[in-house]
């Protein structure tokens, strides 16, 4: 008997805790310092379910967090006020000095592409700050201009989907001229749209379409709430916080309290769990497995940990052992067994991270294209065995760079994925009931790690997460010290510890990602922990009144996501934040006092490497700088012909002596390309390239992966060299290479 691929797609909706510990008692108001929960709520959350409804043979999974859905019901209730939402209300001719520059700082924190660009004012709005800087705005706009922006930043984040709604339609129609009267209906309109999340996920799983699932209250790391030293297993000589925290009795607190809470709102238990963050652990099975959930689910890299294989892919990205990932495993533990299926990690990310930089019906091909070859490899090799494809992503923040909030790629996906009988969508619970898991890993084998890497280093071993663990482990000794606060004498004690355990704080602090508001993440979490202080009486520890780190801008650092900018020579703000960044001229280096080079901006996705090249203003190619700038790239441990650097006068010194495969020269004062690849004998063949470049404010470059013919998954290493016809002038970045990783 041949099977249909299953495919799992399980969408995981998040936000961490932003109201303040401290309320207003008189008005029964809860105070937010940040808008997501309101925001996402109006654009993510409901449009994604309701366009799954139209194709009701398509089943999946939708995960909800605990602590999304109880911010959901502040909102609902006009009980939740942030700042956004304060100023929003607030009559123009009201608003203080101090509120005006938070709404110029603020009211543009959305992408501009998709958000606010196809709005015409909201565009002109962003020009003027964009071009004309924050001072400007604040001296020349008038009480209209904030009005128009306060309602188009809302009304922005409303998803296209109820745009035929008659008031919401009215609105977009006349675009300017905004009143407080409309900003306040604009606010009613998000309240109606947040009331209908929660009751249509429980209609559609009532259906059968749907299954929920659940996450741990607050979205802690369960295996650090176990031990922290369960950080050094994926990275040995990982440093870790000087306090060990080791509280695995919150571990059937965050899991009780979570399953408590959906059964309230849906009327039935969970059968999944969504660890946060995909993080597992041998220690934390017992007690998921005494809660009741049936199964539980992590990404491809513990799979290979646990396995002590690393899943290798072809040229296309396909994975070349499927039969090791596509089925679900059973752990087995002496307190009993529990399901578990692991992610495909590049499908995910494909639609997290780049399909919204592509057409969205050739997005929606090629994601159905993967799922088509993963197909055929399952009925020439395995027909007999039922597959599993577990797609798992965060199912809210990749939607603000698709257009129309990727409502055109899941209506072109959905289409397709209804007309081709080869691929069958089910929820993890349908396709466990029908093929229960026949492989086995014994509980104790399971590595412990999450979805980054295969570890815990994006939450603990950074200076600055270890001291806000530290932080976290004196509070939760304080609360141990004071036996007599239980949850039923002592409520706001334990939600402060529970608010202060997630993973979200950890994951803001210290090296690796960054918002521009890192400050009030670090104010919230401190926050949380000074709630369990006053709760309990106790004094506040003077360090909990300062930031747990500097928050500034850092120099160089390395990517933090995956980018996908557009190639116009503008060096757009909003296409680079995420890239990894190399400071060049004024700051250090042998160019430090003539470089006509600022700095230097890379970054990847799916589909190119990215580099950005920022100029010194004014400068005149081919007098103050070369007019040649040569890419050449490194290949450690790969066996393959390479050839020195094709110029004259190169220096006998590392790295440009090194040996290179690829070589792209881009004439600056053209904009034209050659690409060359090595051959035997340190020669050099051309080659055929589809890079683009442009130069305006800065150079910019796009590299395609399939311009180098690499697998995924490889590590490759770049250097850029200035020549003057034909002749070595200088290179960089100094003494070093630019680190790349194929995704």
């Amino acid at each position: 008997m041949s099977y249909p691929l299953y495919v799992a797609f399980i969408w995981h909706q998040h936000q961490p805790l932003y109201k303040s510990p401290s309320r207003d008692v008189s008005l029964h108001t809860q105070h937010y310092l940040l808008p997501w929960v309101r925001l996402h709520g109006t654009k993510d959350y409901l449009d994604l379910v309701l366009i799954l409804e139209r194709y009701p043979q398509l089943h999946q999974t939708v995960n909800l967090v605990p602590s999304l859905i109880l911010q959901l019901d502040d909102y609902i209730a006009g009980t939740a006020f942030d700042p956004y939402l304060e100023v929003s209300l607030t009559p123009t001719e009201q608003l203080t000095l101090q509120q005006r520059a938070f709404i110029i700082q603020h009211f543009f924190d959305a992408n501009h592409h998709t958000l606010i660009d196809p709005h015409p004012r909201y565009a002109q709005l962003y020009q003027q700050k964009h071009e004309q800087g924050d001072a400007w705005c604040l001296a020349n706009w008038q009480l209209q201009d904030y009005s128009d922006l306060l309602a188009w930043h809302n009304l922005a984040w409303i998803d296209p989907l109820f745009w035929d709604d008659p008031e919401i339609a009215t609105w977009l129609k006349q675009g300017r001229n905004f009143t407080l009267s409309d900003r306040q209906r604009i606010y009613s309109k998000q309240r109606e749209i947040l009331k209908r999340i929660i009751p249509q996920h429980r209609k559609m799983q009532e259906a059968g379409q749907l299954e929920v699932t659940t996450t741990p209250y607050t979205h802690p790391i369960l295996p650090l709430l176990a031990d922290t030293n369960s950080g050094r297993i994926a990275v040995p000589n990982m440093t870790l916080p000087q306090y060990r925290f080791q509280w695995a009795e919150d571990i059937p607190r965050h899991l009780q309290k979570a399953w408590e809470l959906y059964e309230n709102r849906f009327g039935q238990p969970p059968r999944g769990l969504w660890p946060s963050e995909q993080s597992v652990s041998p220690q934390i099975l017992p007690d998921i497995i005494k809660q009741g959930f049936k199964w539980i689910c992590s990404d491809e890299a513990v799979l290979g940990w646990t396995l002590k294989h690393f899943f290798h892919r072809d040229g296309a990205g396909n994975i070349q052992e499927p039969n090791l990932l596509y089925r679900p495993y059973r752990l087995e533990t002496p307190a009993g067994d529990v399901s578990i299926v692991f992610r495909d990690h590049r499908l995910s990310d494909l639609i997290g991270f780049t399909y919204s930089s592509m057409p969205p019906k050739q997005a929606a091909a090629d994601l159905v294209g993967h799922l088509e070859a993963i197909a055929r490899m399952q009925r020439n090799y395995q027909p007999e065995q039922p597959w599993l494809v577990t797609i798992a992503l965060d199912g809210e923040n990749c939607w603000e760079f698709y257009p129309q909030d990727g409502k055109p790629f899941l209506e072109a996906l959905y289409q397709t994925l209804s007309n081709e009988p080869h691929l069958k969508l089910v929820t993890v619970s349908e396709f466990l009931e029908k093929f229960p898991a026949t492989a086995t890993i014994p509980g104790e084998k399971l590595h412990s790690g999450s979805w980054v890497d295969g570890s815990f280093t994006t939450w603990i071993g950074d200076p600055a997460k270890n001291r806000a663990w530290d932080y976290l482990t004196q509070a939760r000794i304080m609360l141990a010290n004071h036996p007599e606060a239980t949850e039923e004498n002592n409520p706001d004690a334990w939600e402060a510890l529970y608010a202060a355990e997630g993973s979200d704080w950890f994951w803001w602090f210290g090296e690796g990602h960054s918002s521009n508001q890192d400050a009030m993440f670090d104010e919230l979490f401190r926050s949380h922990l000074c709630g369990i202080y006053q709760a309990l009486n106790e004094p506040i520890p003077p360090y909990l009144k300062q930031p747990v780190e500097v928050h500034e801008a850092r120099l160089d650092h390395r990517p933090q996501s995956f980018i996908h900018p557009m190639i116009d020579g503008l060096g757009d703000e909003q296409d680079w934040d995420k890239a990894g960044r190399i400071e060049i001229g004024g700051s250090r280096g042998t160019m430090h006092n003539n470089s006509h080079i600022q700095r230097l901006w890379y970054g990847v996705d799916h589909l190119n490497f990215y580099l950005r090249v920022d100029l010194l203003s004014g400068i005149q190619l081919g007098r103050d700088l070369p007019a040649e700038l040569n890419l050449l790239w490194f290949y450690p441990d790969r066996t393959m012909h390479n050839s020195p650097i094709p110029l004259a006068e190169v220096p006998d010194k590392a790295p440009v002596n090194y040996l290179f495969h690829h070589h792209l020269e881009i004439n600056l004062l053209t904009q034209s390309v050659y690409f060359q690849e090595a051959q035997e004998h340190f020669q050099w063949h051309p080659r055929v390239s589809r890079a683009q470049v442009a130069l305006n404010k800065c150079l910019e470059i796009a590299v395609p992966w399939a311009d180098l013919q690499i697998p995924p998954d490889y590590p490759l290493r770049l250097i850029l060299v200035l020549s003057d016809e034909g002749r070595f002038c200088n290179y960089l970045p100094e003494n070093a290479f630019i680190p790349i990783e194929v995704p």
